[in-house]
Parts: structure tokens; sequence; C-alpha cells
């Protein structure tokens, strides 16, 4: 990510992983917050790893018909829900996710200028990393090798005043058939996937997380390292809502 006249400083690497999906949601909301309310200077971005396999609904997902919650209970998955628009995606070891909070003080950009922002330079560092990643319907990663193009990285955003927060995921050596399993068929799709079932549409990319969190650091330039966090404010988001079944199941 360059630096621009919203972004005079360049962006902030934030090695903090806090192993629950839920805390780690929560963390990307209060940085929103954060860059909201005008305390975040730069953008900031980082990655983190589900430990166990952990159902994600969108902040508009309808539970029933987008999982399959039997299934997820006989495999001893979690349910979250997230702050962000998108589908419903299914986490866990393999499976790293990466974020960046960006302060806009004059307000952000359109959504497809925020998309090609944060997706462009990703790609690109993928390809550089030596996968052929292309940029596929609004919000996804594809592999493009030759064959059917099967996606590697699905994303979401929410968008405030003065700030962006854009998240999602990179399959790298995750369990595919699990998502098969727990996760119906969407009930939309981009054009790309064709009616594919999961286990045919998804890929993964193999590079390992401590190569692919590096790639995610090269591509928004995040040379920095941010010392501080707003933990006290994780804390109440994860005990007033990303724990709480009435905001999980609400929909």
């Amino acid at each position: 990510m360059s630096q621009s006249k919203d972004h005079p400083d360049p962006a902030a690497w934030l090695d903090v992983d806090l192993g629950d999906a839920a805390a780690n949601l929560a963390l990307d909301e209060a940085l929103l917050e954060a860059a909201h309310e005008g305390a975040l200077a730069a953008p900031v971005v980082r990655t983190w790893m589900a430990p166990e396999l952990t159902v994600v609904l969108g902040s508009s997902s309808r539970l029933a018909e987008e999982i399959d919650p039997d299934a997820c209970a006989a495999a001893g998955a979690r349910i979250v829900r997230r702050p962000s628009g998108g589908l419903t995606v299914l986490l866990g070891p393999g499976c790293l996710m990466w974020s960046v909070v960006a302060p806009h003080r004059a307000g952000p950009p359109a959504i497809e200028a925020i998309h090609a922002a944060m997706l462009e330079p990703l790609a690109a560092a993928l390809r550089a990393g030596g996968r052929p990643v292309e940029r596929r319907g609004t919000s996804d990663l594809a592999l493009v090798d030759g064959g059917p193009e099967r996606k590697v990285s699905g994303n979401a955003l929410r968008v405030r005043r003065h700030g962006v927060l854009y998240h999602g995921t990179l399959l790298d050596a995750f369990d595919l058939e699990a998502v098969a399993r727990l996760l119906r068929h969407p009930p939309r799709e981009p054009g790309y996937r064709a009616g594919r079932p999961h286990a045919a549409f998804l890929a993964n990319l193999h590079l390992g997380r401590e190569r692919l969190t590096a790639v995610v650091r090269s591509a928004f330039g995040a040379g920095t390292v941010a010392a501080d966090w707003p933990r006290e404010r994780v804390a109440t988001l994860v005990a007033e809502r990303y724990t709480a079944t009435a905001w999980t199941r609400r929909l």
C-alpha cells in the first residue's frame, strides 16, 4: 500500500494473533473503530489463523441457509459472526486470515476502488511468490494455472465514515473436504464458479504460513511495527458481541 495524502505514514505491521477466532474478529472491529475515530494514523496490517475448525458467518448471513448445523456440531466446529459482509467461510489450521484496517480522514473511496486497492497488490505479491493468482469476481483471488480457475481467497469489507476494514482468507494447507461437509452451496456465487461444488472450486496455495505472511506484509508495504492495540475494546467486544448467542445466531 503506497503512501498517499490520506495515508502519509507507511502501513504498520501488527504481529498479534489472539488465537481465538472471536477475539481476532473483535480486534479487527476494534481497529476499525480506532480508524473511524481518528486514533489510527496509518493502515494496520496483520494475519492470524484459527486453531480449530470455525464457521464464520457474514454480518447478514442466514445461518440455516449457509451452513449445515448438524454437521458443524458433529465436527465440533465453533460458529461465530464477523462484522463485515459477504458469505459464510470455514476457518482452521492451514487457512491464513489477513486484515488491513485503513483510516480515511476525508472519507473512504468507492467500494470498487477499495476492492482493487486491496486485492491487486496481494495478487501481485502472490505471483511474485510463485503462484499464478488473479482477481476474480468481486472479491476473490483465484489460481489461474491453465485448468479450471480455483478460489484461494475470499474477502469482505466493512466501511465506516473515516475507516475501512478489509479482511479475508488465504487457503494454504486447509482441509477442503471439511468445507464441503460443513457449508451448504452458497446462495449466490461469482460467474467463474459455474455451479461447481466446494471441493472442485477451492484450492490451496501451499506456501506455508511464514512465507504467506511475508507475502501479505510485502503486498501492503508494512515496514514499521505497531506496538499497541486496543485491548480493552477487544475484551468488551468479545464479551458483548463475539461470544454472544444473540449476535451470532440473530439471523
